[in-house]
């Protein structure tokens, strides 16, 4: 009887409070002073504040493509179900809400880079040449990322959606802004990485000479408030979770797990998404391409020098339950021989601490280097280091030719986009598609000490290099 009663009251209230009640519930008048366009335009230093959240947006972005990214690609298998439950076997959804929120976090970034240019810039008398290229960066970082992970996203709201190799293109072209007004290392890396997937070799060489001529060890990194946020997600995956162990590594790539630690009550270890290695990397695989063995046995070289300088870090990794879930399944110890290259790619947690690259690690050594020649050895040899170097950092996944779909928010409230339309149907190339559920499998006989892969991934991208899906020099 109460029930009813209320029930009769809250009809009588709503029949009774006809235009009043409608701006009782009307919130869109209300306006927060601090929250306000003119809270942040024209203000001093505005243009720096809007810098930070920008970088901010970056570190988010970061966060919604690169467990996709790993996920899909061969470097780690997902044995629980904390992350997505698609990706690991390329089931690449429209529905999929990790998609949506990797394409609306870059995005975002986007219009965040285009407001400072055209907004919280020009009004703020504080405004420097250094912050406008910072903005023209993070706009093209922003195509950038669009191009690497989807085959086609708009560059506006509800915009007629915009083609890998044009985003690539338009990315280029921001950085070129960048560049003539702040001509940094990573301005032009990230250059070379657009004229790189683009296929343009001479481009791509000369925007990596550029930038190792300004610094022979740049590094820029997006940084990760523990505290408050964003923190890291796939430090989360790789090492916070603990024995959950969500992302296991290929046996091959064991050395360099974890990639991301605990670092400070405060800070979470950044991601390092425009590093000098790239540079090297580069022009190692335009002299293989040209056949210039012994050019690229020297970028080699310098690359390993450059990687020698970088952090390792000594982690306790002992809580790792590498096998508790399915003992025997994983390789767990130093006397594991990985694809008969002999030991020393799969480390003992449990002997005590292990050291861990935190920037760049390979297996690669001098005298690898100095024994390759000429042909599919050499880029294979060449590619498999591109996977080591960039490990969980959503490299090897656009290498493999993959890419991503709009997602069904966008095609629903887009006139611009209809089902079937380029970007909503996902890329994954024939070769990669054949081999799908064997991406990460693994062959582990523990008596033996012997784990094997079930597919070579490297072997097959170089056996398909002909493919405009993959390979761009070649």
């Amino acid at each position: 009887m109460n029930k009813i009663i209320i029930v009769f009251s809250i009809l009588f209230l709503a029949i009774s409070c006809t235009d009043d009640f409608s701006n009782v519930v009307d919130f869109t008048e209300v306006e927060n002073p601090n929250l306000s366009e003119e809270s942040v335009i024209g203000q001093p230093n505005s243009s720096v504040i809007w810098l930070t959240g920008l970088e901010r947006q970056l570190s988010l972005a970061i966060n919604n493509t690169l467990v996709l990214a790993e996920l899909g690609s061969d470097n780690y298998v997902n044995t629980q179900t904390f992350f997505s439950q698609f990706m690991d076997e390329l089931d690449i959804q429209i529905t999929d809400p990790n998609i949506r929120n990797a394409g609306f976090t870059i995005q975002r970034l986007r219009e965040m880079a285009v407001f400072g240019l055209t907004e919280v810039g020009p009004a703020d008398p504080e405004y420097v040449a250094t912050t406008e290229a910072e903005y023209h960066f993070f706009y093209g970082i922003s195509l950038l990322y669009s191009a690497m992970y989807f085959s086609a996203l708009p560059q506006e709201p509800v915009g007629i959606p915009v083609s890998s190799a044009q985003n690539y293109r338009d990315a280029i072209a921001a950085f070129d802004l960048a560049i003539g007004i702040n001509p940094l290392p990573e301005y032009h890396l990230a250059k070379a990485r657009a004229n790189y997937y683009l296929g343009n070799k001479a481009d791509a060489v000369a925007a990596a000479q550029q930038a190792l001529a300004l610094d022979g060890s740049f590094d820029r990194f997006a940084t990760f408030d523990q505290a408050n946020g964003p923190t890291n997600t796939m430090e989360a995956a790789l090492f916070a979770r603990g024995t959950f162990d969500d992302l296991q590594p290929l046996p091959t790539l064991d050395f360099l797990d974890p990639k991301y630690s605990f670092l400070t009550p405060l800070e979470d270890p950044p991601v390092h998404y425009l590093k000098a290695e790239e540079a090297h990397l580069i022009l190692a695989e335009a002299n293989i391409s040209d056949g210039n063995i012994a050019t690229a046995q020297d970028n080699l070289r310098d690359l390993l020098d450059v990687i020698a300088t970088r952090e390792v870090r000594s982690i306790d990794d002992s809580i790792e339950g590498r096998t508790e879930n399915a003992p025997g399944s994983r390789p767990n110890n130093a006397n594991v021989a990985v694809n008969f290259r002999g030991l020393g790619l799969v480390l003992d947690r449990q002997a005590g601490n292990v050291d861990i690259p935190a920037v760049s690690g390979t297996s690669l050594t001098e005298f690898d280097v100095d024994m390759m020649v000429a042909g599919d050895n050499a880029v294979e040899l060449l590619y498999r280091t591109r996977q080591e170097v960039f490990i969980a950092e959503g490299i090897r996944f656009v290498d493999m030719g993959i890419k991503l779909v709009i997602d069904e928010n966008e095609i629903l409230q887009n006139d611009n986009i209809s089902m079937g339309d380029p970007g909503t149907v996902p890329v994954i190339p024939p070769f990669i598609a054949s081999v799908v559920t064997d991406l990460d499998a693994i062959t582990y006989d523990a008596a033996a000490g012997v784990a094997t892969t079930v597919v070579d991934v490297t072997q097959i991208l170089v056996g398909n290099k002909e493919s405009d899906l993959v390979l761009p020099f070649h």
